[in-house]
């Protein structure tokens, strides 16, 4: 669980850092490279002798799927959305992080689907004011589409971990990222607008901070975590980010100009619900 703590930190951050140093800037780029940043630097702890081809390759899905399809939908997102909305739109993951798990058992668990229904009411009662027509409904459906890419993905991850305890997390990651880029390339290498892509020093450092923090550790240390976790936690985790993520655009990047006492009683509650969601879920995982 601190794993799962301290990635939703991060990535809380990440949300005002992309809607804000990265604005304008091509999101099939931003995609490819920092899923590139992120394979470098897990790819001299590989240990291909440690898998088999089958495992390689699931796992090389698997990345395409919960990295590649997730951050192209994801980062697509920021050109219909603010950042703190993209944050919000992203509060049905823990719904789908359950009911996958249990699709892919066939079975149903009810305790494991209220702890992500209370996270995502958690979520909901952090409402935003002014939202506009259509851009709004593309944006949201690019963020389910990340959302059940990202559920997907860390699900099956954590169960084909779990299903060879003996392969280091570390040793075979890199594929994950592999996948991931693959995917994002081919985007970038098809709709990329390159005559628009000279970037500023400042967004240079913004892309290697995400590539390499933000998506290289953080990922890495989600995956992690969600090995360890029970599906009720896992959930509820997927939904802490987003009153983080509301709480850093408010006082951090200054984007949300309603930050009255409203708007604050809105996010102390959100986060008081996603809490009990997370102990919800580690008393399923006890019981």
């Amino acid at each position: 669980m601190p794993y799962l703590a301290l990635v939703s930190l991060i990535w809380a951050f990440s949300f005002g850092l992309i809607g804000s140093a990265l604005k304008g800037v091509d999101p099939f780029f931003v995609a490819t490279a920092r899923l590139a940043c992120a394979l470098l630097v897990f790819l001299p702890l590989l240990r291909l002798t440690r898998l088999s081809r089958p495992d390689s390759l699931r796992l090389v899905f698997y990345g395409a799927i919960q990295f590649g399809l997730m951050y192209v939908a994801y980062i697509k997102a920021f050109q219909y959305l603010p950042s703190h909305l993209v944050a919000l739109f992203s509060v049905l993951t823990p719904v789908y992080v359950v009911l996958i798990h249990d699709l892919r058992r066939r079975v149903f668990t009810p305790r494991y689907l209220g702890a992500a229904v209370l996270s995502v009411a958690g979520a909901a009662i952090i409402q935003a004011k002014g939202l506009p027509g259509e851009p709004l409904w593309t944006g949201f459906a690019l963020m389910q589409v990340a959302g059940l890419a990202f559920a997907f993905g860390q699900v099956a991850y954590r169960d084909w971990k779990r299903s060879r305890p003996d392969v280091r997390d570390r040793e075979a990651f890199a594929l994950l990222y592999l996948g991931g880029a693959l995917f994002a390339l081919v985007f970038c290498l098809t709709l990329t607008d390159w005559s628009a892509l000279p970037l500023r020093p400042a967004q240079w450092g913004a892309l290697a901070y995400l590539g390499i923090v933000a998506s290289g550790l953080g990922f890495f240390l989600w995956n992690l975590g969600a090995a360890r976790s029970s599906p009720g936690v896992l959930a509820a985790f997927n939904n802490a980010v987003v009153p983080l993520a509301v709480v850093f655009s408010l006082f951090i990047f200054g984007e949300i100009g309603d930050s009255d006492a409203e708007s604050l009683l809105r996010l102390a509650l959100g986060a008081l619900c996603i809490a009990a969601a997370v102990w919800i879920g580690r008393r399923t995982a006890e019981g």
